[in-house]
């Protein structure tokens, strides 16, 4: 999965272990040179790396996020048990396009012929986008997530989500350990994929309802205190996250925290943000990249132009610490780089 919040080891697990250090070095010290001859991105060899890594291990089964659209994406180079595309977002306009149908169409390159593949809740343009691929890439089926595992009655709850699942004739209620109401649609897609991929893979409901409990994901809606730390980084994940603090109802004041990377659309993040809180901290990750480093003095300006309550801190560990010392709730958002580094400030690991 990519990116990562604090470790590069985050990127590549298995069986809840992260990669040692030590096999970073070595696959480097043998195959660095090559890479370098190459040309290869520093994805393409994080790529390489997990799924050799995979293979030595002898893992029974991998799951492979792709880095950026999918066409394209340097996981795309295996053959899958099968596909799945959880959700069509405004996000790399740059490379996937500026509509919602180009960027499904460049998400849909990871179907494969005779393999089976799984969409998750999008919209009616997207879905007919990922069928036009289809036609060519003529999966074994399109399975719609939403319409073979029904969900309904989604509760949020600072601990997780519960909803209730029907399918096949039986209706079940599940909990997850992530909270936020598009969890119910992610669980539909993972008990889709899962059910696609065939035995030995497909859960009950039973089954799912043992283990749902159980997952967490470092940085989405995570509780520190009384901050929550959520990698919202573009303006639909900021809406998706603003419902979810609406549904919760936490105690005001609310505070955000805001660092975000000037190749976002942070000014539409700004204003979904401003809706439900206080005030904003504007901050800058120290680590994100030099040439993706936002301007906040530039946010601040637009905030005022706007009648948002904002303020720059060019002390990063300081505005955090400062407002997770406040009173009320502390939303820290905007981008993987806030989020991780807000964690180390807090004192928090990801390992």
């Amino acid at each position: 999965m990519s990116p990562h919040l604090i470790d590069f080891r985050e990127r590549i697990v298995v069986e809840g272990k992260p990669i040692s250090e030590e096999y970073l070095l070595r696959f480097l010290e043998r195959w660095g040179s090559d890479a370098e001859d190459l040309g290869a991105t520093f994805f393409e060899i994080t790529t390489a790396m997990a799924l050799q890594y995979f293979a030595e291990q002898e893992v029974d089964v991998a799951i492979i996020e792709t880095g950026l659209g999918g066409r394209l994406d340097s996981t795309n180079v295996i053959t899958p048990l099968v596909t799945g595309i959880t959700s069509i977002a405004m996000d790399h306009q740059e490379y996937l396009g500026d509509t919602e149908e180009s960027i499904a169409r460049e998400k849909a390159g990871i179907m494969k012929r005779g393999i089976p593949a799984v969409i998750g809740p999008v919209s009616t343009s997207a879905r007919v986008a990922i069928y036009e691929v289809a036609k060519e890439s003529a999966p074994a089926v399109v399975i719609e997530a939403p319409r073979l595992y029904r969900t309904g009655d989604v509760r949020v709850s600072a601990s997780g989500t519960t909803f209730t699942v029907e399918h096949g004739g039986q209706r079940q209620s599940l909990t997850t350990g992530l909270t936020g109401s598009a969890q119910a649609g992610n669980a539909s897609v993972a008990l889709s994929m899962l059910r696609a991929a065939g035995p030995p893979w497909t859960v009950t409901l039973d089954e799912a309802a043992a283990v749902l409990p159980r997952v967490t994901l470092p940085g989405r809606f995570q509780t520190v205190g009384n901050c929550i730390l959520d990698v919202a980084h573009n303006p639909d994940g900021m809406r998706s996250l603003i419902a979810t603090i609406a549904e919760l109802r936490p105690a005001e004041p609310i505070i955000g925290v805001l660092g975000v990377l000037a190749d976002k659309d942070w000014r539409q993040m700004m204003i979904v943000l401003a809706s439900a809180v206080e005030r904003i901290v504007l901050i800058a990750p120290p680590s994100a990249p030099p040439e993706r480093a936002w301007n906040p003095q530039e946010a601040e300006e637009f905030a005022r132009s706007r009648g948002i309550g904002a303020r720059f801190e060019p002390d990063f560990d300081g505005a955090v610490k400062s407002a997770a010392s406040s009173e009320g709730m502390v939303l820290i958002t905007g981008s993987f780089h806030t989020v991780g580094d807000a964690l180390i400030a807090l004192g928090q690991s990801t390992l």
